[in-house]
């Protein structure tokens, strides 16, 4: 039996042994506690005291870490998915190593580093704000504008966008260190995950900030989202079209005139609508937001509804009426999770506060005929920025 004392297997068949039915249930003699005490504490680890083993790994001379760098770091991961460890990583001293190895010599190493802020800030202020207070923002946005390596790039982007996201401070520091530069120049790539990546975080700080549209269109935003709306990269197409179609709500910077005049704008639309015209069933259903963001894009700048709704193809049988355009690029940055962590909580303790209405409930109330509490919240539900 102590053979198998390190083994999940070994475990699982020994609880199911003293557990079977077949037998009335008995107290487990000395020796069998013992067994299993030993077991389950061998499987059993200690995430904190591992955590600062990994800090105290990380400050080692650079050299040394080169062969186990990665999988330290994917294991550091692994721990700070818990809001709670991502907060204590600052405290027992793992931040700012952490942050130090995106300076690393190894582009995986500086990769992986990036990818574990992004885990430790997403949907999580408390971590964000210690990241910026550490200076985390300008490591990343280096990494993310010079470094050699696309993919080192595309992880900085990455975690720039969940550092910033639902933090004003972030953006407002995003914006003074020509973040909306860095992201024109991204754009100029020719990685299309990189191309999407900085899409979907131009489109989030559009709908945030509708009045980032004039410098967006000073900076030459609308030429390079028309050259990348043409793309063969379908996320890429979409994305340049969500953007695009942000502008369009901006009536401020005359962005709408001078894209209704850019010929290659609408000979872009129009290829698109050829395009989908063309498409069997199955390709019309995957094409749905497509559809519907063209449509959208020809009435807001040519002011008239394209030939696909004349078609029948904006909305097909079976099919909801198209809402406006949804939040992508949020949804690519909010894992469940964290997201549901991270919601602020309404005040209802003031003086002037009133009561939420109960919201209106489809089919029959509780027994009783009481209504459920508004004010309870709802356990988060999984999905997969």
């Amino acid at each position: 039996m102590a053979n198998d004392g390190l083994k999940w297997d070994g475990l699982l068949k020994w609880s199911l042994s003293h557990s079977d039915g077949t037998r009335p249930a008995s107290n487990l003699s000395e020796e069998d506690r013992k067994w299993f005490m030993e077991a389950m504490q061998a499987q059993t680890v200690d995430v904190m005291k591992r955590m600062k083993e990994i800090t105290l790994v990380m400050q080692t001379p650079e050299d040394v870490l080169q062969a186990h760098g990665v999988n330290m770091l994917e294991e550091l991961q692994d721990h700070v998915e818990s809001i709670d460890m991502a907060n204590d990583l600052h405290s027992i001293g793992g931040l700012v190593p952490l942050l130090g190895y995106l300076k690393n010599s190894n582009a995986g190493i500086r990769a992986k580093a990036a990818d574990v802020v992004t885990t430790v800030v997403q949907n999580n202020p408390k971590s964000q704000q210690l990241v910026m207070d550490v200076n985390g923002l300008e490591y990343l946005l280096s990494n993310f504008t010079s470094d050699p390596d696309v993919t080192v790039r595309t992880k900085a982007l990455g975690a720039i966008s969940s550092l910033i996201r639902h933090n004003k401070p972030g953006i407002a520091a995003f914006k003074l260190g020509n973040g909306y530069a860095a992201l024109r120049d991204a754009l100029a790539s020719d990685n299309v995950r990189f191309q999407r990546k900085t899409l979907n975080l131009l489109q989030y700080l559009l709908h945030e900030n509708n009045s980032d549209c004039s410098v967006v269109t000073e900076l030459g935003f609308p030429r390079a989202m028309v050259h990348l709306a043409s793309s063969d990269d379908s996320d890429v197409r979409e994305a340049a079209l969500r953007g695009l179609l942000e502008l369009s709500l901006d009536e401020t910077s005359g962005n709408n005139a001078v894209l209704a005049e850019d010929d290659k704008l609408k000979q872009i639309l129009q290829s698109r609508i050829q395009g989908i015209s063309t498409m069997n069933a199955e390709d019309l259903g995957a094409a749905r937001e497509e559809r519907q963001l063209v449509d959208s894009l020809w009435t807001a700048y040519y002011k008239e509804p394209s030939s696909l709704r004349e078609k029948g193809l904006v909305v097909l049988p079976g099919e909801d009426e198209p809402s406006p355009p949804p939040d992508v690029a949020g949804k690519l940055f909010e894992p469940p999770l964290r997201a549901w962590a991270a919601k602020p909580q309404s005040d209802s303790s003031g003086p002037t506060s009133q009561k939420q209405e109960v919201p209106l409930l489809l089919g029959l109330g509780p027994p009783g005929g009481s209504p459920s509490d508004p004010g309870r919240r709802e356990e988060p539900q999984n999905s997969h920025e």
